[in-house]
């Protein structure tokens, strides 16, 4: 299970292999992705946030069923950049591990499900908690501005984990119920043995 930093490392010869499969502009975002990563400790968590987010809001928002033929499909970061696209999962998912590598903490970090109620559908974004008890802040791709959750009447949450939980909302602020671990999620399952096959050398 990945719960340390230092796990996306790239070499220059697999950031090169990026090119020849995928493209320049893949192997671009790539390279950008490792800068950021490897900068981490050069900024305040509020700043790794906002790089973050601002850097995966870019890329295109494509629905699983087009992008990868299936219903539902959490792709990796990697599998993110290179196909410079992705849909609500994704982008939280690449923002939750780009972040850890960044060096915040996993215990600060929780991918949260929550019910977009303008568009009336299931969403997924990432909440930061800048201490255990504080409201968490939103890292959304519908919103580019982080605000506190408290301030996104638009989002219900309905459950969130990270690498060692799982919680059910309780309410709508930050106040929420452990119930297990997150391995229970067989998608949260699956990427993480993806990401492992993708990094193990």
């Amino acid at each position: 299970m990945l719960a340390s930093a230092g796990e996306f490392t790239m070499t220059r010869q697999e950031i090169m292999k990026i090119d020849q499969e995928h493209g320049e502009y893949a192997r671009r975002r790539v390279d950008y992705w490792q800068q950021l990563i490897r900068s981490g400790n050069q900024y305040s968590d509020l700043e790794k946030l906002r790089l973050a987010n601002d850097f995966f809001n870019e890329l295109e928002f494509i629905n699983d069923a087009e992008h990868w033929g299936k219903e539902d499909y959490w792709a990796t970061p990697l599998q993110t950049l290179v196909s410079n696209g992705g849909d609500c999962e994704d982008f939280s998912i690449a923002k939750y591990f780009t972040l850890l590598e960044m060096g915040i903490s996993p215990e600060r970090m929780r991918l949260t499900y929550v019910k977009a109620l303008r568009l009336n559908q299931a969403h997924m974004v990432l909440t930061y908690f800048p201490t255990p008890d504080a409201e968490p802040l939103v890292l959304d791709n519908l919103d580019a501005e982080i605000r506190p959750a408290n301030k996104r009447s638009d989002l219900l949450p309905v459950y969130s984990f990270n690498v060692s939980g799982l919680w059910l909302a309780k309410s709508r602020s930050s106040e929420s119920k452990h119930v297990g671990k997150s391995t229970r999620l067989s998608p949260w399952r699956d990427v993480i043995a993806r990401i492992n096959s993708e990094f193990t050398r």
